[in-house]
């Protein structure tokens, strides 16, 4: 049994600044223009270790699927679907397949939140209490606290994961989980430091749903959605327990009475209520459609000027390259997040300057989001040092770790890797 690293993030080693995000003064609705993407795709040996990352993840994650897409506009771009739908199975996987995206959630209800300010619908500042009366224990957090992760609020997903892993079917109030969440320990008084905690994005979605009287499936395809083109993507209802559309199956090790991974048998969670993660975790997506959402949180696109700059305004988190935002993490020049929910694991990442864009995916959560973060930071790597076709085009920034790191690290990251046939 190993130690559960679900929810940890693995630093690596290095420095670098960051990319500003470049914002545009014809509108106050128009963010950074990202660079035209080359047609055609990377030469044959950059494909290569492209591919080998994907199946040397998988093959760490023990995930029988894996989804990325690697968007460089000076030089090209790559997308792939490798393995079966099961585990043992010989159903291949396809590009347009669908899966949870976790805690990629978050960042799309930050998003929500930041148009509603435009909008003069909520202050960014407004003290939670305005829109939830009576909640105790909330007294002095802000919106803007609650996208930051800096409420000082405990994440419920630590203490209620074992739960959701046993009895994935049932449905969760929002009100239930953002309980648990405000009676763990407290990571610090509101404002005071950072701490990531998914009852933030929760009690977030219960306040804008009380400030708005709109449902976040009404909201996440008005505000996100639509505006994007992402029409493979979905908050499913409470009760709606498999993902809808071509999806591969989801899976998991089990954890046992102290918190522990068991990782063996491997659990079929494909049959899951969207309930444990709601507007912390609970949208479904593809790739082309992560793509979209990741190149539109990078830029800013669908924020004013003044927005813009508030969610890409980051804290330190960890190394000097590390800040996060409102609902954003910045990783040197990238900007982006990392999710997983019981089943699968992602990550969606973008240069606003280049317009460099990964986007992950596996069909095994159990290695957690900081794993996707780290493939979606080798993937970047191998990708970094492709020289333009055409002179003058602008190549990412140099970034401030290398591919070696991430695959050192992704081997330390990984608790339950297939075992080799033989």
């Amino acid at each position: 049994m190993r130690r559960h690293t679900t929810f940890g993030r693995i630093a690596l080693a290095a420095t670098a600044g960051l990319v500003a995000l470049v914002l545009s003064a014809c509108t106050s609705t128009a963010g950074a223009k990202l660079p035209e993407q080359q047609k055609g795709g990377f030469d044959g040996a950059v494909e290569k270790r492209l591919s080998a990352a994907i199946t040397d993840a998988m093959t760490l994650a023990d995930a029988s699927a894996g989804f990325a897409g690697v968007w460089a506009p000076w030089a090209g771009s790559w997308t792939t679907a490798q393995g079966t739908t099961t585990r043992g199975g010989s159903k291949p996987v396809s590009e347009s397949m669908r899966f949870r995206v976790g805690q990629n959630t978050t960042p799309m209800t930050c998003t929500v939140l930041l148009q509603l300010v435009d909008e003069g619908e909520v202050g960014l500042d407004d003290p939670l209490t305005k829109w939830l009366p009576g909640l105790v224990g909330v007294e002095g957090v802000t919106l803007r606290e609650l996208c930051q992760d800096t409420s000082g609020i405990g994440d419920y997903v630590a203490q209620l994961n074992p739960e959701f892993l046993m009895n994935p079917t049932r449905q969760w109030p929002a009100l239930e989980l953002a309980s648990d969440g405000i009676a763990m320990q407290r990571v610090g008084k509101p404002g005071e430091k950072w701490g990531r905690s998914s009852t933030n994005a929760v009690l977030l979605g219960m306040a804008l749903q009380n400030a708005t009287s709109r449902s976040w499936q009404d909201l996440y395809k008005h505000y996100i959605f639509d505006k994007l083109g992402m029409t493979a993507s979905s908050l499913p209802e409470s009760a709606q327990f498999t993902v809808p559309g071509p999806h591969a199956a989801g899976y998991s090790a089990g954890l046992d009475g102290a918190g522990a991974i068991v990782c063996e048998p491997m659990r079929d969670v494909s049959s899951m209520s969207p309930s444990q993660g709601w507007t912390a975790g609970g949208v479904v997506s593809t790739v082309s459609d992560m793509k979209a959402f990741g190149q539109a949180l990078a830029s800013g696109s669908l924020l004013s000027e003044k927005s813009r700059a508030a969610q890409a305004d980051g804290i330190a988190i960890g190394q000097s390259w590390e800040r996060y935002g409102l609902g954003m993490e910045l990783l040197g020049p990238l900007r982006g997040s990392s999710g997983a929910v019981p089943g699968y694991l992602s990550a969606v990442y973008t240069d606003p300057a280049s317009g460099l864009t990964i986007v992950v995916a596996l069909n095994n959560s159990t290695a957690g989001p900081g794993f996707a973060q780290l493939l979606a930071q080798r993937l970047a790597s191998i990708v970094s040092k492709t020289p333009a076709k055409e002179k003058g085009a602008k190549v990412v920034a140099s970034l401030p770790w290398s591919e070696q790191q991430t695959v050192d690290a992704l081997t330390k990251a990984a608790p339950c890797p297939a075992k080799k046939a033989g």
